[in-house]
């Protein structure tokens, strides 16, 4: 008697025809967020990250990177071997930011930093040299130029004092200065999604978007500057950080949300913020699936009508658990019986089900947000045919066992004119910042070359009136 489930699922399963509207209602969105004066109200913040190209093979060298986005940071040291056209991890230490540290003054927790970076090059023997650092900050920024970036609001249980408003790279250079023990070479900062992208950009350099399906779900994507409203006066193409998490927090989704989804957006620390990102990421999914049998159980459908404490509390359904169940059902029998839950085959299966339509979905959902993508860089670039590749990290795509494979043929189906390599990143906060660092240098040299070459001409020509 499937069809007694089937109504609680059906708000779900959204045609091939709404996917196409949702894809059509991010394009405009896209529009919103890189014009001039409309972006302050885009719900898509399209931001720049003034990273104005992908790696073109020739980058090399010795790079750090530090990585803080949560209760740990990372330093790393980086080669990049031009013969090999690798990026190395040549080594890296993880130091603790302590609870009273995230809620304790923003010097302390620089120059907490800066002492953790200064010992990691002491005991690797690079303090002797000036490393050029790529630094991951996973918080909301704005950047005004690869080396200058602005925190917005602290989020993750930080909330350092003397920070918001402020320019991180600053901060850093500043702490680094108070050890007066080493230098760094010149900053880039880096969005993770954007090292997502560079991270996979050196091994296969028509990567140009970056994709995050993990926790939070993100992307950014190679964008002609003449586009970008708010930078004047520039040509080439600049990395836009789309923040497509917040795709639908104006209300344009509200024709698809379930009242499950309601619920969840409810009862988050962030009422009516990322819409998109609640109907799609690893923070949300497992309540999602949570308030679907809590309601079949009510109806009497599910467990004989029984609710566990574990099932009644919310957060106790994990999104990891999604991927167990769709993985086999005795893993589905195991987890069911963790949850305290009287359960026998009927019920079993149907909570196979409820997973897969609810991880489902959001396999659709970025494959229509994908699709966006890959129609405008195609559509900028006048093409018929557009060949590309998208580096994707995440822990919802690379766990579940199905999510790639729906992804990718639904973004087939909405793209057909566009033919996308997916690449796994390998440690886009870490190798990524570093390349996009090596490529700011590169670019840096390239047009420190041509001033040159355009000073000899300026001597030529007055060398001649002088005759």
């Amino acid at each position: 008697p499937l069809c007694l489930y089937a109504k609680y699922l059906q708000p779900f399963q959204l045609s091939p025809e709404t996917l196409q509207e949702v894809s059509a209602r991010l394009r405009k969105d896209l529009l919103r967020g890189l014009g001039k004066h409309s972006h302050h109200k885009a719900p898509v913040k399209m931001l720049p990250t003034f990273v104005r190209a992908t790696p073109d093979g020739t980058e090399k060298g010795d790079f750090l990177a530090l990585d803080l986005g949560g209760t740990n940071f990372r330093v790393l040291h980086v080669r990049v071997e031009e013969e090999a056209q690798k990026v190395l991890k040549m080594d890296s230490q993880i130091c603790a930011i302590p609870q009273e540290m995230m809620l304790g003054t923003g010097e302390q927790l620089f120059d907490h930093i800066a002492t953790c970076l200064g010992d990691f090059l002491e005991s690797h023997n690079l303090k002797c040299q000036t490393l050029p650092l790529g630094f991951t900050f996973s918080f909301p920024c704005e950047q005004l130029e690869i080396d200058k970036s602005i925190l917005i609001r602290w989020t993750k249980g930080f909330n350092c004092s003397g920070v918001e408003g402020k320019d991180v790279v600053q901060l850093l250079k500043e702490a680094i200065q108070r050890t007066g023990d080493y230098h760094i070479g010149s900053v880039a900062m880096v969005n993770d999604t954007v090292g997502t992208m560079m991270s996979c950009g050196y091994k296969d350099q028509s990567c140009e978007i970056g994709m995050i399906i993990g926790t939070g779900t993100n992307a950014c994507y190679m964008e002609e500057i003449k586009n970008v409203k708010r930078i004047e006066g520039e040509d080439g193409r600049m990395c836009i950080n789309t923040e497509w998490g917040g795709f639908g927090d104006d209300g344009s989704l509200d024709d698809i949300l379930t009242e499950f989804d309601v619920e969840v957006d409810k009862t988050s620390i962030n009422p009516g913020v990322h819409i998109f990102e609640k109907m799609i990421s690893g923070m949300y999914l497992g309540e999602i699936v949570r308030l679907v049998l809590v309601k079949m159980t009510k109806d009497k459908l599910l467990f004989k009508g029984q609710i566990s404490e574990a099932l009644g509390t919310s957060g106790r359904f994990e999104t990891k658990f999604i991927s167990e169940i769709e993985d086999g059902l005795e893993n589905a029998k195991k987890i069911l019986t963790e949850l305290g839950l009287d359960w026998g085959l009927v019920d079993a299966s149907v909570v196979c089900l409820v997973c897969d339509t609810i991880s489902s979905r959001s396999a659709y959902l970025c494959a229509a947000a994908l699709a966006t993508l890959v129609n405008r860089i195609r559509n900028n670039r006048k093409l018929d045919h557009l060949k590309t590749t998208v580096g994707v990290d995440g822990t919802v795509y690379r766990k579940h066992p199905t999510f790639s494979s729906k992804l990718q043929k639904a973004v087939r189906l909405l793209a057909p004119q566009c033919d996308i390599t997916f690449l796994v990143s390998e440690d886009g906060s870490g190798k990524g910042a570093a390349m996009v660092t090596a490529v700011a240098q590169r670019l840096a040299h390239q047009s420190r070359l041509l001033e040159e070459s355009d000073g000899e001409d300026d001597d030529d020509e007055e060398e001649e009136e002088g005759q």
